[in-house]
């Protein structure tokens, strides 16, 4: 499942997808976790020290290698130059599995061990003081955008993104590319606000949506939620002695978090389960290449030099059996059920 947390800036979204990770983690679920937000904290989240955090590779600075991997032999697509964050896949492009070894993981994952289970971590990366002044965020978050346009996901592997504070997540089509966003929100005017924006702008794109209610001290707190979000609020949270122990650098085995947080995560993991059932691979396809031809309009033909409505593939569907190619049968269009790539959950290594 392709899971993302938003909500405002300083909601706890980072705390809890952090949270979120380390218990599919504790489930032995097999996990790639991604830092898109501009505050790049979901690796200290986890547990990494400062400069380890700081280590990262970046998605950004490895945009040649993705695009360069992804393109394949897809015919549609000249050269890696002509791609941009949109570019669907086709027939030819490689796809991104959660646990297979590839070039991009090598390139841009590092394995993070939880309480001794590897879960791979991703992230988009900080501004640079070239970027300063000149380049928007988007743009690094582009390298995201494209991952999950060619990853083909399964039950039980789990990608969870901590996406960018507020309604920035909306300056992509990235807001689509997910079977369940989990929205957390503060029991505040400011905080349900972002709720009402998040679902206004989704409405029309079928985003499964619910929120967590967060930083709740009591019933008064979770009775103003309810009548704030209705149906869409999952689960409220409150204070954890388990995190600000972490937070102060001194982390307990993940087991010992509180129980009723533990309940909570387990209502998320059920929620995004649940979503499977009604995953639509036509209309996530159909959403993908409909955010292609709106940026090649815009502004990806006159920065390429070319028509990008030629990349897509009209009889492509993403969809899980499809192998690692996009390879389909040449007459009628039905795909080729290939043999999944040799997977495996990430070797235990530290980061």
């Amino acid at each position: 499942m392709k899971i993302a947390f938003v909500g405002k800036g300083g909601s706890g979204k980072t705390t809890l997808s952090s949270l979120f990770i380390r218990h599919l983690a504790s489930n032995e679920a097999s996990v790639v976790a991604v830092d898109a937000d501009i505050n790049q904290h979901l690796g200290a989240a986890l547990g990494l020290a400062e400069d380890e955090a700081a280590a990262l590779p970046a998605l950004g600075a490895h945009l040649p290698l993705i695009k360069e991997y992804l393109r394949g032999s897809n015919p549609r697509i000249a050269s890696a130059d002509t791609m941009i964050k949109t570019t669907p896949p086709g027939r030819g492009s490689r796809l991104l599995r959660v646990t297979e070894d590839n070039p991009v993981y090598d390139a841009c994952a590092r394995t993070v061990l939880l309480d001794g289970e590897p879960v791979r971590l991703m992230a988009t990366g900080p501004f640079t003081e070239a970027d300063l002044g000149v380049a928007c965020y988007h743009s690094k978050v582009g390298a995201v955008e494209l991952c999950l346009n060619h990853l083909v996901d399964g039950p039980d592997e789990y990608v969870v993104v901590d996406m960018t504070a507020g309604s920035d997540s909306f300056a992509s089509g990235m807001f689509t590319r997910f079977d369940m966003t989990f929205l957390v929100a503060e029991p505040t005017r400011k905080g349900v606000s972002v709720y009402r924006q998040y679902k206004e702008y989704a409405r029309d794109f079928g985003v499964a949506l619910k929120v967590v209610g967060n930083k709740v001290q009591g019933p008064e707190d979770i009775e103003f939620l309810q009548d704030e979000a209705g149906e869409d609020l999952l689960v409220t949270v409150g204070h954890s002695d388990w995190v600000r122990a972490l937070e102060k650098g001194r982390p307990a085995p993940f087991e010992l978090l509180e129980a009723t947080n533990r309940f909570a995560l387990q209502a998320l993991q059920d929620a995004a389960d649940d979503s499977y059932a009604h995953r639509d691979w036509d209309r996530y396809t159909e959403q993908m290449v409909s955010f292609h031809l709106k940026n090649a309009q815009s502004w990806g033909n006159a920065k390429t030099g070319a028509d990008l409505a030629d990349q897509v593939d009209p009889d492509f569907v993403l969809r899980e059996g499809i192998d690692t190619l996009g390879a389909f049968d040449g007459g009628a269009g039905e795909e080729i059920v290939s043999p999944r790539p040799q997977t495996h959950r990430p070797a235990p290594q530290p980061a």
